[in-house]
């Protein structure tokens, strides 16, 4: 994903939640050694003495693990501690894309998003709240903990896992879904979710010079579940929309206001036109989460917008309409108050922001 105009590298920061045995190691393991080209730093918290987790993913991180043992991590530890450990992980010299914090099974996940929208450091951006749930255990964990639902209901993605273990998956689906708010609810069995999902995977090859559009669209590094369950992306669907037309900033606000259930994140740039002659603007949009990052052109006389949206359940072919709707090629007439509606989601709009000229 593109960074801020300031040059500041950000790393996004996705929190891995769900009651004990739901499967957050083995999701977590899973990411690590599919993730292509993309280093994963971890904040691993057991609760317990005996740090089994941490020890579980020790071998694949090394020294990009941090672990907090014997103690839940939002009330071990305060925001300025966190954003101690984030610095660790998001220093330079790690070389880390992606930073995970698997949180312990007795965590409160609206906590734990708290404290990263809270952080300070300005090389981290929240990344989401993943919420697993043990599929084949469903009911019973429902039972146990009937904060489940206020849990669900926070998610910005959530893995229904172990299905292969569920003797009616299709029911705990439908179930899960009706308790979600708008999030993408993807089924899966060991932990297997495309690293896609969760965030942008390098290319296998390092490459100089710009990302293209096509890396960001690219599906030929999709992993391949090789025990004969097809792809794992075949649980989520992407839209790809490329325009040379300008577009509306309030259109495209509207439609990220009202963005659909399912639709998870959406990633890429965008073109305002005479709003903004000089940026182009990055988008991160994860679950309900949105960020805007203006940043120079790097190309006075290519200028795109260029968007990839994924979700699961999605209508991808309603949503290019919708996004094609958005256009604006008219380039004379400039609403001066067009952009407040973007404007609101960039970190510091005043020092960002270049007005048009009159």
């Amino acid at each position: 994903m593109s960074q801020p105009s300031s040059g500041i590298r950000q790393i996004p920061v996705v929190v891995l939640a769900g009651f004990l045995g739901s499967g957050k190691t083995t999701l977590l393991n899973h990411l690590l050694h599919r993730s292509g080209g993309s280093r994963i730093g971890a904040i691993v918290n057991d609760f317990g003495a005996i740090e089994i987790d941490a020890m579980a993913v020790a071998g694949a991180l090394g020294d990009s693990t941090l672990s907090l043992g014997n103690g839940c991590l939002c009330c071990a530890v305060d925001v300025g501690e966190l954003d101690g450990y984030l610095a660790k992980l998001a220093a330079p010299s790690t070389g880390i894309d992606v930073i995970v914090i698997e949180a312990s099974g007795l965590a409160e996940p609206q906590e734990l998003v708290r404290m990263v929208l809270a952080s300070e450091h300005p090389g981290i951006v929240y990344g989401g709240l993943v919420e697993i749930v043990d599929a084949a255990e469903f009911d019973d964990t429902r039972a146990r903990h009937p904060e489940i639902d206020r849990h669900l209901a926070l998610a910005d993605l959530v893995v229904v896992n172990k299905l292969d273990r569920a003797a009616d998956g299709d029911r705990v689906l439908g179930l899960v879904r009706s308790l979600v708010d708008r999030a993408a609810v993807v089924p899966a069995s060991y932990g297997r979710v495309d690293p896609e999902f969760l965030f942008d995977c390098r290319p296998s090859e390092e490459r100089v010079g710009q990302l293209s559009f096509d890396d960001l669209h690219d599906d030929e590094h999709h992993d391949h579940d090789h025990d004969g369950a097809g792809h794992l992306h075949a649980a989520y669907d992407s839209l790809a929309f490329s325009s040379e037309v300008p577009m509306d900033p309030r259109r495209l606000m509207r439609f990220l206001d009202s963005r659909p259930e399912g639709l998870y994140r959406i990633k890429g740039y965008v073109d305002f036109g005479a709003h903004d002659v000089r940026n182009r603007y990055a988008v991160h949009a994860v679950g309900r989460f949105l960020r805007f990052y203006p940043e120079a052109w790097p190309d006075r006389d290519l200028r795109l917008t260029q968007l990839v949206l994924i979700g699961s359940g999605i209508d991808a072919a309603a949503l290019g309409k919708e996004l094609k709707a958005c256009e604006s090629d008219a380039p004379h007439t400039v609403d001066e108050h067009g952009m407040w509606g973007v404007l609101r989601y960039v970190q510091d709009p005043e020092q960002e922001f270049v007005e048009p000229p009159v």
